[in-house]
């Protein structure tokens, strides 16, 4: 017996945010990389914080919007189009604009396996939030359901560079990503109800971590 239209959007939001969707996350820190070379994030409580304020706070939360945005567009491809030129615009530091750039388009490439002519309004380059809030919406996903997976998947991400930073070991980084589900379900239900209105960073630190990381000479990751 096949499942329920529920199980089917369930099981293309877990493919489209697992780890092993080739959208290339791996390759990005966001910042949290410099953040761990300055000494800010050293430990498991100082990851803890990171990762609530830029949920909250920071670019994750400005992802949310464009994504909620996108989801309700996804039947408008010249909102489609404003929405994502607004995306690319917001993008606060060369390393960050490479990174929703290149992730947006890998998630359209990938996400074609699921045909659909939410991809023809979209094109095939779109800023990362914004790919999956329409690929999302046009398959009726739930969108408080794809917000929380795509913040989920966003800090599940962040714990791993984390890790492999040094910073923690596997059994801290397990215990962090616990400690943001509040979070997490908090900003997905603030997002679901969003406007444009609502954008807005103010993860100062943050937002330098990701501009000096361009000059970080010995890195692991591209952002």
């Amino acid at each position: 017996m096949s499942g329920g239209p529920d199980t089917q959007a369930l099981l293309r939001l877990m493919a489209w945010l697992s780890p092993a969707f080739p959208v290339g996350a791996f390759s990005y820190s966001g910042g949290l990389e410099q953040a761990v070379h300055d000494g800010r994030v050293c430990d498991r409580e100082s990851l803890r914080k990171w990762l609530v304020t830029i949920l909250a706070h920071g670019a994750q939360w400005n992802d949310a919007v464009l994504l909620a945005e996108a989801y309700r567009a996804c039947d408008d491809a010249e909102r489609l189009h404003e929405i994502a030129e607004l995306a690319e615009a917001l993008a606060g530091s060369a390393e960050r604009h490479r990174e929703t750039m290149l992730q947006g388009e890998a998630f359209l490439t990938a996400a074609s396996a699921w045909p659909h002519p939410v991809h023809d309004r979209i094109g095939t380059v779109a800023a990362y939030p914004v790919a999956v809030g329409a690929v999302a919406g046009a398959h009726e996903t739930g969108l408080e359901a794809t917000l929380a997976a795509y913040l989920h998947a966003s800090a599940s991400n962040l714990v791993s560079v984390a890790i492999r930073c040094g910073v923690i070991g596997q059994r801290d980084g397990v215990a962090v990503l616990t400690s943001t589900e509040a979070s997490i379900s908090d900003v997905a239900a603030r997002a679901a109800i969003s406007t444009l209105d609502d954008l807005g960073s103010v993860a100062i630190l943050a937002d330098i971590a990701s501009l000096a990381h361009e000059t970080l000479v010995t890195r692991l990751f591209r952002s």
